[in-house]
């Protein structure tokens, strides 16, 4: 599994012959590229609807969205995100196959207006966990699982449910503080998880969530938790076997 990230909480995850871009928002100060420097992934993975998170759905038009079917109602009606296309609207603790990957949706503790202005709510704020393998109570020791948090303050669900049942390898947790989990209580989210790699996002995008994300790889250890943490550069790609 490749994990490309373009600043914000914007990812792109490749697994096999299945692409899926998670949150697309290029106006950050991580990546140099713009929507159309991206290829084209095959899905469009939206956690909630605040601007810096689909602020560029829009460009990618040819891809089926997955996000609560709130929200991709809402993008089909404001990017014009056809649901010809397949959109798919799923909902908290559901499993759909995506190509060659399964996503799982799980909440997030969080706000969810239209864009910033808060009109209307477009339901739960969700994180999505992606794998090769469909999530089971058989462990899977060859399974590869990336969680992204969305945005999220530290929650039990991390310890109870997506820890220990869903099994992620490897986390993107938001450390911006203000608005999401800071750097703390992303450590914590770290050993609660029992991953094996963590990655920061949501940080440095605006001046409220700017943060020095070697505090948080100082705070995983404070933690106590077992996970490598790993400060990517914008537009730099992590491999996870």
């Amino acid at each position: 599994m490749e994990l490309t990230w373009h600043g914000h909480s914007t990812w792109y995850v490749e697994l096999g012959d299945t692409s899926l871009l998670i949150d697309p928002f290029f106006d950050n100060p991580k990546t140099d590229l713009e929507p159309g420097d991206v290829d084209d992934p095959d899905y469009l993975l939206l956690s909630h609807g605040h601007a810096d998170h689909i602020g560029h759905a829009g460009g990618f038009s040819d891809a089926t969205v997955v996000a609560t079917p709130e929200l991709a109602g809402y993008v089909d009606d404001e990017f014009g995100l056809d649901d010809a296309v397949g959109g798919m609207g799923m909902n908290l603790g559901g499993t759909v196959e995506c190509g060659d990957a399964y996503v799982t949706m799980h909440r997030a503790d969080h706000t969810n207006g239209a864009q910033t202005g808060y009109e209307h709510s477009l339901g739960m704020p969700v994180g999505f966990v992606v794998s090769d393998t469909k999530p089971t109570q058989v462990e899977d020791a060859d399974s590869t699982t990336f969680y992204h948090a969305g945005d999220t303050g530290l929650m039990t669900e991390m310890r109870e449910v997506i820890g220990p049942y869903l099994d992620p390898d490897v986390a993107a947790l938001p450390i911006g503080d203000h608005f999401t989990m800071g750097l703390w209580q992303a450590a914590i989210a770290a050993d609660w998880l029992d991953v094996d790699h963590a990655l920061p996002m949501h940080y440095d995008t605006f001046p409220p969530i700017e943060q020095d994300p070697r505090d948080f790889a100082r705070e995983v250890d404070a933690a106590g938790a077992g996970a490598e943490v790993h400060v990517l550069e914008g537009d730099e790609t992590f491999s996870v076997e």
